[in-house]
C-alpha cells in the first residue's frame, strides 16, 4: 500500500477530503443518485438511480468501467479485449460521502452527491467522468473532464497534427483518396484516447460514432456511439513505454512476421500478366537491386478494373501457368502477394456460388443486398457468418497451395457499406468498423488450423483496436503523390504505434496522381528505410518501382533499398520485442522526455527503435534541416560520425543520398553484410556495430535470430539472443556478449561474427577477446576498429584498451 493508506484514520480522510475539493471544481452528474455497492470476487458493482456500474480489474495499471442503463442487460462481448483478468488485491472503502476502490495501482474513487467517478494512480489524478453516461436523440455518451493543458493523440489513423484535441473525429473506417496534408477521416479509426498524463481510454464498443476531443474547447472528452457497450478501459504506466505495453497486454500483441516481410516490394497498381510479373523481377535483378516480394493487384483475376472483382482465381490467358511462376519467383527469393477483396460483383464468376452458398450480407428480405459502387454491381461476403468464413478461407487456402506467401486484404473498411445492409450480428453500421479485424482474424486463424508452421503476412487498410494480434498490417490509404502527401505520413504511423499498430506505413513514393518527381521519390524511399514495411505502390502511370525509374532516383532508391537490407537484423530485433512487449518500432520523441510538452507535437523527427533518431526530408528543395538531440544522450550522425550534444539544437546540411540520421551513443546495433534478398540472410552476415561515447559509462543492446519463419519460435524455444552490454573506464572499453539460446534450440547458429566500433579518436593499443590478444584493423579517417569475433561460448568479452 502507498504511505497514504497507512493510517486508515487521518491519512485516509486528508486524502479524500483533497479529492472532494479537486472533484469539485470539474462538471458532475448532479441527476444522478448513489444507491450501494457491492464487492463481489473480482468486480465491484455500483447500482445508482439510473443503472449500474461494474468495475473490473485487469491489472493493477488496467481497470474495467461499465455502466448499464436500467432497462438493459450486462453484455460481456469484446471485439478488442483478450487478456483473462489477474487477480488484484483491493480494498473496498466506504463512508457517507464517497467510496473508493484502492490498490496497488489505479484507485477509483465514487462522490456519492453529486454523483462522479474519479480515477488516480500513485496518488495522482488521471481523469474523471463529467456526467458520465447520458443519451440524446441519436447516440449514447460517456464523457470526462480534461485539464486545460493536456494533450490528446489517438482515434486511429489521421492527418491532423499529432495533438488531436479540439477536433471531434468520426469513428467510421473510410478512404480518403488523395489525401495530403490534413485528413480528419481515414481507413482506420479506433475508440482510443491517449494523453499526456499517461493514461489511455479505449471505449470498447464497435458501432460507428464520434470521438470528441473538446471540439468545444470546454475542457469535455466525449465518446459517443449509435448502440453497444457503456464500457472503457482505464490504462496507465510509469513511462510511455510501460502504457502502450499494458494496453496491448489487454488488447493482443503483434505476432513476429516471417524476415522476408523487411525486405523491399515491388508492387504497383498493378501488374497485368504473367510476363509482366517476371519481367519486373528480371529488371530487379539485372540492376542488382534487393528485392522479397512481388504484389499482385485486381488484374491477377481480370482484364479490366471493373466488373471482375470476386472472380478470386488467376486469369489464365494472361497469368497461363501461375504456381509455376510463384515457384519460379520464389527460388530468385521472391515471394508472392494477391490482392483480394470482400465484394463479389453480380458480374463475377463466382457470383452464383455466392448466393448457392449463402455467403452475402442481407437486404430487409434476407436476399443477398446488391448495390453499385466504383467496380461495379455487387454483393458484401458476411464476414461474421461462420459458413461465409468458411466459404472464402476455402479458396485462400487453395492459394496458398497454389504457391502464394501473403495477402493483401484491400477495400475492407468495407469501402461502401450501405446502412440498410445487415449481418448476421448485426447491421452495417453496427459492425462497419470491425469488418477488417474479422477478415483479418478468419486468415490468422485459418493459417493457425492448416499452416500452423508458417507466419501469415496481412496487409490491410482497415481493422479495428486489437487487431494487431492476428497480423493485421495497416498502410495508410490512398495517399496522394506529391510532397503534401509525404508530409503526414511520420505522424501516421506514430500515432498507431501508440495505439498497438506498430506496423502502419505508407504507399512509398505517394499512390495517387501522375506526378513524376524525382526528388520526393528519392526522399519518400530513404524515409521507408526508417518505417515499418518497405513497399513502393503507385498508380502504374508513374513507375513505383526503381527499376523504371531515371538513372538518378534509380541510384538513390537503389543506395535506401541496400541500406534497408543492411538493417535488417536490427529491424527483425525490433519486430521481436514488438511482439512480447508492444513496443512500437517508430516512437515520438517524448518517449525520451516525457515532460518537455514541445515534443508533444513533433512528428517530423522519431526514433526508430531506441537506437536511431531519424528526421525525414518532406519539403522540396531544402538544403538544411533544423534537428532538436533529445537530452538523453548524445547522438551521432550516422554517415559521418560526428556527435550532436543531447539536450541541443543544430542546423544540419542536407545531403541528396539520405536523410538526417542519427544513432544514440553507448548503441549496439546489430546489422548484416549485402543481400539481393533476405532468404539470403544468415548468422555469417551478421556485423555488431558499436557506437563509442565516453559519457555513455554503460550500456545495453540485444539481438534475436531464429529461423524467419516458422510460427511462434520464440515460445517454441527455438531462437538465439544475444544481448550486448558495455562499460567504459578511463582507458578501457569492455564489451560484453551473453548467449542465450531457446530450450529447443540445440546448437548455436551464430559462433563466428564481426564486431565494428564507430567513434574511435585514437586507435586502440591493445585488444583482447576473452583474456586472448586479438589482431585488428583501425581507420583512422572513418575512426572505427573493426575485429572478428568467436562466439562459440556463451559468454564473450572483448576488451579494448
Amino acid at each position: 500500500m502507498r504511505e497514504y493508506m497507512f493510517d486508515k484514520g487521518v491519512k485516509k480522510g486528508i486524502f479524500l477530503g483533497l479529492l472532494f475539493l479537486q472533484i469539485a471544481v470539474f462538471g458532475q452528474n448532479p441527476e444522478r443518485v448513489f444507491k450501494q455497492a457491492q464487492k463481489g470476487e473480482n468486480f465491484t458493482q455500483l447500482e445508482t438511480s439510473d443503472g449500474k456500474y461494474i468495475f473490473k480489474y485487469y491489472t493493477p495499471e488496467i481497470i474495467e468501467a461499465t455502466f448499464v442503463p436500467s432497462g438493459e442487460t450486462f453484455s460481456s462481448t469484446s471485439h478488442a479485449v483478450v487478456m483473462e483478468p489477474q487477480k488484484v488485491e483491493y480494498e473496498l472503502i466506504q463512508n457517507d460521502t464517497s467510496l473508493t476502490l484502492d490498490s496497488e495501482g489505479i484507485d477509483v474513487v465514487v462522490q456519492k452527491k453529486p454523483f462522479q467517478v474519479t480515477y488516480y494512480f500513485k496518488g495522482e489524478k488521471l481523469t474523471s467522468e463529467k456526467t458520465g453516461y447520458s443519451r440524446d436523440e441519436k447516440h449514447e455518451k460517456l464523457d470526462f473532464n480534461l485539464t486545460e493543458t493536456e494533450v490528446l493523440f489517438g482515434g486511429g489513423a489521421r492527418a491532423l497534427g499529432m495533438n488531436r484535441r479540439g477536433n471531434r473525429l468520426e469513428l467510421y473506417n473510410r478512404a480518403d483518396y488523395g489525401y495530403t496534408t490534413k485528413s480528419e477521416l481515414l481507413n482506420y479509426t479506433l475508440p482510443i484516447v491517449l494523453s499526456s498524463e499517461k493514461y489511455l481510454l479505449h471505449f470498447d464498443n464497435a458501432p460507428i460514432g464520434f470521438l470528441d476531443l473538446d471540439s468545444e474547447h470546454n475542457n469535455t472528452l466525449t465518446y459517443e456511439t449509435i448502440s453497444g457497450n457503456k464500457r472503457y478501459q482505464v490504462v496507465v504506466g510509469d513511462s510511455w513505454e510501460d502504457l502502450v505495453s499494458n494496453y496491448t497486454l489487454l488488447t493482443g500483441r503483434q505476432p513476429l512476421p516471417p524476415r522476408w516481410v523487411f525486405g523491399n516490394f515491388s508492387s504497383r497498381f498493378g501488374y497485368h500478366s504473367q510476363k509482366e510479373v517476371e519481367n519486373t523481377i528480371a529488371k530487379f535483378k539485372e540492376e542488382n537491386i534487393p528485392v522479397d516480394a512481388i504484389i499482385l493487384d485486381l488484374f491477377w483475376f481480370g482484364h479490366e478494373i471493373k466488373g471482375t472483382m470476386g472472380n478470386l482465381a488467376f486469369v489464365r490467358d494472361s497469368f497461363p501457368q501461375p504456381k509455376k511462376m510463384m515457384k519460379d519467383l520464389k527460388k530468385k527469393g521472391v515471394k508472392t502477394i494477391l490482392v483480394t477483396e470482400p465484394f463479389i460483383l453480380t458480374t463475377s464468376n463466382r457470383w452464383e456460388e455466392a448466393v448457392k452458398n449463402d455467403i452475402l450480407a442481407k437486404d430487409s428480405l434476407q436476399q443477398p443486398f446488391t448495390f453499385d459502387f466504383y467496380f461495379g454491381n455487387t454483393g458484401l461476403i458476411d464476414i461474421f457468418e461462420p459458413g461465409a468464413q468458411d466459404w472464402f478461407w476455402n479458396i485462400y487456402e487453395d492459394l496458398k497451395k497454389m504457391g502464394v506467401d501473403g495477402w493483401w486484404g484491400d477495400l475492407g473498411e468495407p469501402e461502401v457499406h450501405p446502412e440498410a445492409l445487415q449481418h448476421s450480428i448485426g447491421s452495417a453500421n453496427e459492425v462497419h468498423n470491425i469488418y477488417g479485424h474479422y477478415w483479418a482474424k478468419m486468415i490468422y486463424e485459418g493459417y493457425a488450423e492448416n499452416f500452423s508452421e508458417q507466419r501469415p503476412f496481412i496487409l490491410m487498410r482497415a481493422g479495428a483496436a486489437g487487431s494487431q494480434r492476428f497480423g493485421l498490417m495497416p498502410w495508410s490509404g490512398d495517399v496522394s503523390r506529391s510532397w503534401g502527401g509525404l508530409k503526414p505520413q511520420p505522424e501516421i504511423s506514430l500515432q498507431m504505434g501508440l495505439q498497438g499498430l506498430a506496423y502502419m506505413h505508407s504507399d512509398l513514393g505517394g499512390f495517387g496522381g501522375d506526378l513524376l518527381d524525382d526528388e520526393l521519390y528519392a526522399r519518400w524511399l530513404q524515409y521507408g528505410v526508417f518505417q515499418p514495411i518497405y513497399r513502393p505502390h503507385a498508380q502504374e502511370a508513374v513507375a513505383s518501382e526503381p527499376v523504371f525509374r531515371a538513372e538518378r532516383p534509380k541510384k538513390l532508391a537503389k543506395k535506401a533499398i541496400e541500406l534497408r537490407y543492411k538493417m535488417l537484423p536490427y529491424n527483425y530485433t525490433l519486430a521481436f520485442r514488438n511482439s512480447i512487449e508492444g513496443l512500437p518500432l517508430m516512437r515520438p520523441l517524448f518517449f525520451e522526455e516525457p515532460d518537455n510538452f514541445r515534443l508533444y507535437s513533433v512528428a517530423q523527427e522519431y526514433l526508430w527503435g531506441d537506437a536511431f533518431l531519424v528526421s525525414p526530408v518532406v519539403r522540396p528543395d531544402v538544403s538544411e534541416k533544423e534537428i532538436y538531440f533529445p537530452k538523453t544522450a548524445n547522438w551521432f550522425d550516422f554517415y559521418t560520425g560526428k556527435m550532436y550534444e543531447g539536450g541541443s539544437t543544430a542546423t544540419v546540411q542536407l545531403k541528396e543520398e539520405y536523410i538526417p540520421t542519427f544513432v544514440r551513443g553507448g548503441a549496439f546495433v546489430p546489422m548484416s553484410k549485402p543481400m539481393h534478398s533476405t532468404t539470403e540472410f544468415s548468422p555469417e552476415k551478421l556485423e555488431i556495430h558499436y557506437f563509442y561515447d565516453p559519457s555513455a559509462e554503460k550500456s545495453t543492446g540485444n539481438l534475436y535470430f531464429d529461423d524467419g519463419q516458422t510460427s511462434r519460435s520464440y515460445e517454441k524455444g527455438l531462437f538465439e539472443l544475444l544481448n550486448f552490454s558495455s562499460e567504459i573506464s578511463e582507458n578501457e572499453i569492455i564489451i560484453t556478449v551473453e548467449k542465450e539460446l531457446g530450450s529447443a534450440k540445440k546448437v548455436s547458429e551464430i559462433v563466428k561474427s564481426e564486431m565494428v566500433v564507430h567513434n574511435l579518436i585514437f586507435e586502440p593499443s591493445e585488444v583482447k577477446i576473452n583474456g586472448k590478444k586479438m589482431r585488428f584493423s583501425f581507420d583512422a579517417e572513418k575512426h572505427e576498429l573493426q575485429l572478428p569475433l568467436e562466439l562459440k561460448n556463451n559468454k564473450t568479452t572483448i576488451s579494448i584498451n
